[in-house]
């Protein structure tokens, strides 16, 4: 009997392989590009979207674009404060950003909760954080089941190092807020312990208060805020509607899905993604999508659930009918057509504000004299409302050079800061009401002028 090392054994084994009819159906190709197949297509665009509105949070009160000023008690928009005068630029852009919200959620759905929200952004940091240290089963369940550690991993080391990540993280991201209130410069002061009068006595005890609730939200809450808590759901609520963007399901291929239950899996709102309501906690993040997608992708077929807009489980068209998508946007359309000429209206305002803006401020009032007396000094105030230096030159129309007198015909302000100056008419002018008017230029080119009557009896 010849050996399995014979020669003559592997060369006719190798002839009989060789023999198997093949038959070549077309290049090979990656499963997820074959036709029907859908990849992954929210998961990183959506960490993209959440890393840039992280940076936005940051960057608009650092560049000077909004923040409020606690000391001037005053909102400061591309560095130079907004005083209530400036009605129309601050009412125009809230009413702008209010009613182009409310086309979001008419529209869009909790996109905003899922996209961009820096709570759920957070929320998932420590999901991932939790599970990569603990385990893939050491999560914060919204049913209140118990966190199940990995023994594996279960060791000091790892709690350590969860513990320091997460008091870090509640110790950078309590900075956060106070960009809003303070400038960078006084923020750094706050962080290196340096002396700064432009910060309270009592900020670091409201700091630690906002280290202690991040630390609680990232600890404990985590998506239980999303669910339960957070008062801007129950606001969205009232603009979604049943034709809103979501999450559907195609039931007719159900057959496909028996035994999976990957997307409920992959959902860390605890959803099963196949029965979503109108008004359940979903926040369209799109997770479930994916994870679908890239089962089925492996058999060159779309998966079961899609984003979509319309009625839900509507079986009258198809998904794919040309009369629902008709229908969809006929919805759409009537649902922002009311908000449209509140949006019109908020922009011209804001554009209007923007556009007639004063970067100083410049008032006249009379001085107070004895009793009887006819009043001869009035007071001028000048305002700098930029976050700059700037010089001013003030002069007086109306009355000849010797009828009066300023204390002071050039002012040199500071940021931020307002400066009086008196106005003396002389009281030998001839009985009569006289037309002044005060009139202060600056180097930037901004006029400014203040007209009253003066009466000399």
């Amino acid at each position: 009997m010849p050996s399995r090392s014979d020669p003559s054994v592997a060369a006719g084994a190798v002839q009989r392989l060789r023999d198997i009819p093949v038959r070549v159906l077309g290049p090979a190709v990656d499963p997820t590009l074959q036709a029907g197949a859908q990849p992954a297509l929210y998961h990183g665009r959506r960490r993209a979207v959440q890393l840039l509105a992280l940076a936005l949070i940051v960057l608009v009160p650092t560049t000077g674009l909004f923040r409020i000023d606690p000391l001037a008690g005053a909102l400061v928009v591309l560095d130079r404060q907004v005083w209530f005068s400036d009605f129309f630029l601050v009412f125009g852009l809230w009413i702008f950003l209010a009613t182009l919200m409310v086309f979001l959620y008419s529209v869009a759905g909790t996109v905003f909760c899922g996209w961009v929200c820096p709570q759920n952004t957070v929320a998932e940091w420590a999901n991932h954080m939790t599970r990569r240290l603990l385990g893939k089963r050491a999560e914060v369940s919204l049913d209140g089941a118990p966190v199940r550690v990995t023994a594996s991993k279960d060791r000091w080391l790892n709690w350590a190092v969860l513990a320091l990540c997460f008091t870090g993280a509640s110790l950078l991201i309590a900075l956060v807020p106070m960009l809003y209130f303070y400038p960078v410069s006084a923020v750094w002061s706050f962080v290196s312990l340096r002396p700064d009068p432009a910060l309270a006595a009592s900020l670091y005890w409201i700091y630690t208060v906002f280290v202690l609730i991040v630390l609680l939200d990232v600890t404990v809450l985590r998506h239980f805020w999303c669910r339960f808590i957070c008062v801007y759901r129950v606001w969205q609520h009232s603009f979604k509607t049943r034709q809103t963007l979501h999450v559907s399901y195609d039931a007719s291929r159900s057959a496909d899905c028996e035994g999976c239950s990957y997307c409920v899996t992959r959902c860390f709102i605890d959803l099963d993604p196949r029965s979503t309501d109108v008004y359940d906690s979903c926040i369209n993040c799109g997770e479930c999508v994916d994870a679908c997608n890239r089962m089925h992708a492996k058999d060159g077929t779309p998966g079961l659930l899609r984003f979509s807009f319309g009625e839900r489980n509507r079986a009258a068209v198809s998904p794919a009918s040309p009369a629902r998508g008709r229908n969809n946007e006929y919805s759409l359309l009537s649902r922002s057509r009311w908000a449209l000429p509140f949006s019109v209206l908020g922009l011209a305002m804001f554009c209007w504000g923007a556009w007639s803006y004063e970067p100083y401020h410049l008032s006249v009032d009379h001085r107070a004299g004895t009793d009887g007396a006819a009043v001869s000094r009035y007071q001028v105030a000048i305002a700098n409302k930029a976050y700059h230096p700037a010089q001013v030159q003030v002069s007086v129309e109306g009355l000849q050079p010797g009828q009066y007198e300023l204390s002071a015909t050039q002012l040199a302000l500071g940021r931020i800061e307002h400066q009086n100056l008196t106005l003396s008419i002389s009281p030998s002018l001839p009985h009569g009401l006289y037309p002044v008017r005060v009139v202060v230029r600056s180097q930037d080119g901004w006029v400014g002028q203040f007209s009253f009557q003066h009466f000399s009896g």
